[in-house]
C-alpha cells in the first residue's frame, strides 16, 4: 500500500513517516508551500504559513534521511483563497476564526492529496502527524475522529470537520502515542527532528500583520456603555480577551463582546463573560444528524477539557448547547465540538 503523508519538517510528521514505512508501507512525503510574498510582507512574528522556506528544506532533508521521495505542493492561490480570506472576513465581522479547523478540512486533507495525485502521485491513502485516532463505527456506518490519548497534545478538535469521504482515506499513526514516546523514537532512530521546536500556533506575531486593516479609532465601554477608553479597531480584540487592553480597573478587564457597528469592545469582569448556552450553525456530524435533544461533553476551545452539556436541535440546521457549568469566552466564530467519551459526534460555528 502507498501512504502519503503530510511533511511539516517537524518531529511528529517525520515519526509519522518513518513509522509507516517501518510497518512496509510504500511511503511519500508531502509539504504544502502556502507562503506568499505578495500577500503578507513585514510579518513581526511567526506562525504556519510563515515564510516556510527552512519547513521544506528540512522535510527534504528528514525525506532523504527516511530514503523516501518528498514533493512540494503549490496550495498558495488556495490557501490565500479559503484561509486567509475567511480569517479576514470573519474579523472584519466582528468575529474570530479558527483558522487551523479550516485549513485542515480544505487545504491539508484536500488540496494537498488531490494536488498531489493532480501531479501524477498514486497512492492508497494519506497520513499526518496528528495526535487523533479513527475509528469505523459499524453501527451507524460512518467514520468518527477519537481523541489522542496524550491529553496534552490532543488534537481532534481540529479535525472535526473531515468529511466522511476525507476520512475514509486517511491514517493517524501517532493517535495511540504520546508526545514523548514520538520524541523518544525519533532520538532512537537518530534523527536530528527528535529536539526540535514544535510549530508555532497560526500565528505569534501582532493580529493585524494579516489583516491588514488600517487604524480606526473606537471606544472602550463597560456593560453600561460607559466610555473606558480607546482603541485602534475592534478587529485587534476577540471575546474573552484580558491582556492588551491598556485599561485599569480594581479587578482584570476581559472583553464581552463586540460591536462591529460602533466600533465598539465592551469589557467587563469574569463573571461578565460566562454563558450558559450557545447557539451554532453550519454543523459536520460523524453520526446521522440528531433530531432530539441528547447529552454528550463538548469543547469550545481545543485545550479545554470537555464538559458536560445537552444539545437541542433548532429550526433548520442550528443547534443549540447548554452546558451544566457556565462557560467564559464563548466566541462567535469559533467551534463547538461534542464528544462521546473519546469520540467525536460532530461540530459546529458558534454564533452566539
Amino acid at each position: 500500500m502507498k501512504i502519503l503523508v503530510g511533511m511539516s519538517g517537524g518531529v511528529d510528521s517525520t515519526v509519522a513517516a518513518m513509522l509507516l514505512k517501518q510497518a512496509g508501507f510504500d511511503v511519500i512525503g508531502a509539504t504544502m508551500s502556502i507562503w506568499d510574498k505578495q500577500t503578507l510582507e513585514n510579518l513581526s512574528g511567526h506562525g504556519c504559513f510563515a515564510p516556510a522556506q527552512d519547513a521544506v528544506k528540512d522535510a527534504q532533508s528528514i525525506c532523504a534521511e527516511l530514503n523516501i521521495p518528498h514533493l512540494v505542493i503549490d496550495c498558495r492561490e488556495q490557501y490565500r483563497r479559503i484561509v486567509l480570506a475567511d480569517f479576514r472576513n470573519e474579523y472584519k465581522s466582528g468575529r474570530t476564526p479558527n483558522p487551523c479547523v479550516i485549513c485542515n478540512s480544505n487545504i491539508k486533507f484536500k488540496v494537498l492529496p488531490e494536488a498531489a495525485r493532480q501531479a501524477g502521485i498514486e497512492f492508497d491513502k494519506f497520513a499526518t502527524g496528528h495526535y487523533a485516532r479513527l475509528r469505523y463505527n459499524d453501527t451507524t456506518g460512518m467514520y468518527q475522529i477519537l481523541r489522542g490519548i496524550d491529553d496534552k497534545k490532543d488534537q481532534s478538535y481540529f479535525l472535526y470537520r473531515l468529511s466522511q469521504q476525507q476520512l475514509s482515506k486517511i491514517l493517524l499513526p501517532l493517535g495511540t502515542k504520546t508526545k514523548l514516546e514520538i520524541r523518544a523514537l525519533a532520538k532512537s532512530a537518530g534523527l536530528k527532528v527528535s529536539d526540535k521546536p514544535d510549530s508555532q500556533d497560526f500565528y505569534s506575531g501582532t493580529l493585524n500583520d494579516v489583516l491588514q486593516f488600517p487604524a480606526r479609532q473606537g471606544n472602550f465601554v463597560d456593560l453600561n456603555g460607559r466610555v473606558l477608553g480607546t482603541h485602534q479597531g475592534y478587529w485587534n480584540f476577540t471575546i474573552g480577551q484580558r491582556r492588551g487592553l491598556g485599561i485599569s480597573a480594581p479587578r482584570p478587564l476581559y472583553v464581552v463582546s463586540i460591536n462591529k457597528d460602533k466600533n465598539e469592545v465592551t469589557l467587563g469582569y469574569l463573571e461578565d463573560s460566562l454563558k450558559s448556552e450557545l447557539i451554532a450553525d453550519d454543523w459536520v456530524w460523524q453520526i446521522p444528524t440528531p433530531q432530539q435533544e441528547f447529552s454528550c461533553l463538548a469543547r469550545i476551545r481545543s485545550s479545554q477539557i470537555p464538559t458536560e452539556a445537552t444539545v437541542t436541535p433548532l429550526s433548520g440546521k442550528d443547534f443549540k448547547v447548554s452546558f451544566s457549568v457556565p462557560q467564559s469566552a464563548v466566541t462567535p466564530g469559533q467551534s463547538v465540538v461534542l464528544y462521546d467519551g473519546d469520540a467525536i459526534l460532530g461540530g459546529g460555528i458558534i454564533e452566539g
